[in-house]
């Protein structure tokens, strides 16, 4: 096995996508291994690498570390993107969870039932407008800066990368409102790790299509 982190999960966005993300952030490069059955996932539990029975895996540094949070927390401070003390930490973890809970809304999305779909999307873009990104618009104004938390790239700045554009995948104007995030993003955009993550090619998944939920059904049904 080489250096690389190596990442286990399906070939689409659901809970791995946020570890994709802070990875390509830090300019690490991976390896990523798809379940494609539930026969695949089985053995992973058999083979005791997956300590609650559940994916994403990723393993690290001689780790086979389960639970996104923990994952995540792990490689934001190996790379640097995780404060320089408890106070700022903090900042970056209350920002993350909310953004967390926006995007857990996002992950359960393609599988709404069809007449739920319509509902979903509006309680999404809600959300967003009314709750979330207004915080954020609010932060970048008061202190004029360009990252969200200490002026230095961190975690959190990648999350809230993600959710907005994941937004905008549903709800194109989402940002008409919020000036601040507008220039956000846009300098986001051109940091050179996320500008090569943003580029077609890249381990970036595309939104869920059905095969995709197709797939997460068939791996994961009890």
């Amino acid at each position: 096995m080489s250096g690389k982190p190596r990442l286990t999960y399906l070939n689409g966005r659901g809970r791995m996508e946020p570890i994709r993300w802070l990875l390509a952030a830090a300019g690490v490069e991976f390896e990523e291994v798809y379940l494609e059955t539930k026969e695949q996932y089985e053995k992973l539990i058999k083979d005791g690498f997956l300590l609650f029975q559940q994916v994403p895996l990723v393993e690290i540094d001689g780790m086979k570390m389960v639970q996104t949070r923990a994952i995540m927390s792990y490689i934001a401070g190996k790379y640097n993107l995780y404060g320089k003390d408890l106070k700022e930490r903090a900042l970056i973890d209350m920002y993350v969870e909310g953004i967390s809970d926006l995007m857990q809304m996002i992950l359960m999305f393609p599988f709404s039932p069809p007449d739920a779909k319509e509902k979903n999307l509006e309680s999404i873009k809600e959300r967003a407008t009314n709750r979330y990104f207004p915080v954020f618009e609010k932060v970048l104004k008061q202190h004029g800066q360009d990252f969200l938390v200490g002026n230095k790239f961190s975690w959190a700045d990648v999350q809230l990368m993600e959710a907005i554009l994941a937004v905008e995948e549903k709800v194109p104007d989402v940002l008409s409102g919020f000036p601040q995030l507008q220039v956000f993003k846009t300098k986001m955009s051109n940091m050179p790790t996320i500008k090569k993550f943003l580029q077609p090619g890249s381990p970036r998944k595309p939104p869920p299509d059905a095969h995709y939920v197709e797939t997460v059904l068939k791996v994961f049904k009890k």
